[in-house]
């Protein structure tokens, strides 16, 4: 359905609002149209899942350390997928997409103020329930939906434009993101060796403020990532952070202009191109500060994902919400939680019986070593579940496609077949 034309609202017509187009919005709204719509009054008829996106597509945001480099990385059509069209299998009245961004809520009158991506209106969306599943923004545009599909698809024609004449790039951050950014162009440019790569064709530079990269995992692991980043002509600076950039606003503003990094150890670096990937930017201006953590994060019950400072049947999931750490593996072990929890919601508002819907629903996060951090596209290190994996384990669960192999079932709804 066209974002751009309401559907038919009646007037009890109960509006459940997903506010993000990604990993937990879409997840969430297949969960609840196939588990939880069909078992309210009336099988759902009264009730429409709207989804609000800025972008009206979806990508399989892992996969952007090595899209970012050329369009025949991956099949576009895997990589870049509609939302309004992944939702057509449902009833039209029980389903609408809405092309826009999120930029008030008002908790006490229970509305969202959505800014329309065509044209310049606002539309004003009451809900009965709300889930805020925006997300996170990347520093650099080339590494995530900071906005929608055009505006990255235009980030990397920009940066690509750049790489054929760049001598040094520099990439700020120690995480998986710049690691895997890293690890790509150092193959891309320079091609791997069998031992570290002495002379590479461009000078590709990490910087991280931490004393080993990939804190998440144990220094071990994260050493041999470094040894691996050394074959394809990565070097570290670690203990280091980027302080100042000049130009203001190279790697963010303007991706291809040529920088000057000071260091806060008093060193300085020139890049002909700079990509900062130092964490993510929750997408939390619309939301009253009250309701925030420090950090940005909605504050969100732990065990419920409820937000329960905001009232009644207001949820946050993913890396938007404070109960987890940012992981997609913790997301996807969350959206039964969540989900499980808003059905019981909905129906103790029709009146039922706390008796007869059963107890919360618990989100215990396993927090166990869990991560894997391709380098390039034959090496990779990483854990599972508390046991190192070895770097051909790393390539065949994620390092050949970036996960692009799981995409398909999860924005198509067929992972959230069974109710669980």
């Amino acid at each position: 359905m066209s974002s751009d034309t309401p559907a038919l609202v009646l007037a009890s017509q109960k509006n459940i609002v997903i506010l993000g187009g990604s990993y937990s919005g879409i997840s969430t709204a297949h969960y609840l149209l196939k588990h939880a719509i069909p078992q309210l009054p009336g099988k759902g008829s009264s009730y429409q899942i709207v989804l609000v996106s800025p972008s009206p597509q979806v990508i399989c945001r892992p996969a952007c350390p090595r899209a970012l480099i050329s369009d025949t990385m991956f099949d576009q059509k895997k990589l870049f997928v509609s939302i309004p069209n992944a939702f057509e299998q449902y009833p039209k009245n029980n389903f609408r997409f809405v092309n826009g961004a999120a930029v008030e809520l008002d908790h006490v009158e229970r509305t969202v103020s959505v800014s329309l991506t065509v044209g310049s209106n606002t539309e004003k969306i009451a809900f009965h329930a709300l889930i805020i599943a925006t997300g996170a923004s990347t520093p650099s545009p080339l590494l995530g939906l900071n906005r929608d599909d055009d505006f990255l698809r235009t980030s990397w024609a920009v940066f690509r434009s750049a790489l054929p004449i760049a001598k040094s790039i520099v990439i700020a951050g120690g995480g998986p993101a710049g690691i895997e950014t890293a690890g790509e162009l150092g193959e891309y440019l320079n091609g791997r060796s069998g031992a570290n790569l002495a002379n590479p064709k461009v000078s590709i530079t990490v910087v991280t403020a931490g004393s080993e990269i990939l804190p998440a995992l144990r220094p071990s692991i994260a050493r041999k990532a470094e040894g691996f980043l050394a074959m394809v002509g990565v070097t570290v600076v670690k203990n280091a952070r980027v302080e100042t950039v000049v130009p203001e606003g190279a790697g963010t503003d303007s991706i291809a202009t040529k920088a000057k990094l000071i260091l806060d150890n008093g060193s300085t670096l020139e890049a002909d191109l700079y990509i900062p990937a130092t964490g993510t930017i929750p997408n939390t201006s619309f939301i009253n500060k009250e309701f925030l953590t420090a950090d940005g994060r909605v504050d969100t019950n732990a065990s419920t994902l409820r937000v329960n400072k905001a009232g009644p049947r207001i949820y946050a999931v993913g890396d938007v919400g404070s109960y987890s750490r940012p992981a997609i593996h913790l997301i996807l072990d969350a959206i039964p939680i969540l989900c499980a929890n808003i059905k019981r919601d909905l129906l103790l508002a029709t009146g039922r019986e706390e008796s007869s819907v059963g107890e919360d629903r618990v989100f215990k996060p396993d927090l166990r070593e869990t991560q894997m951090v391709p380098i390039g596209k034959n090496k990779g290190v990483g854990a599972a579940m508390g046991f190192q994996l070895p770097s051909f384990m790393v390539w065949l669960i994620k390092g050949r496609d970036y996960w692009l192999w799981t995409t398909g079932g999860l924005w198509s709804g067929k992972q959230w077949a069974k109710e669980s």
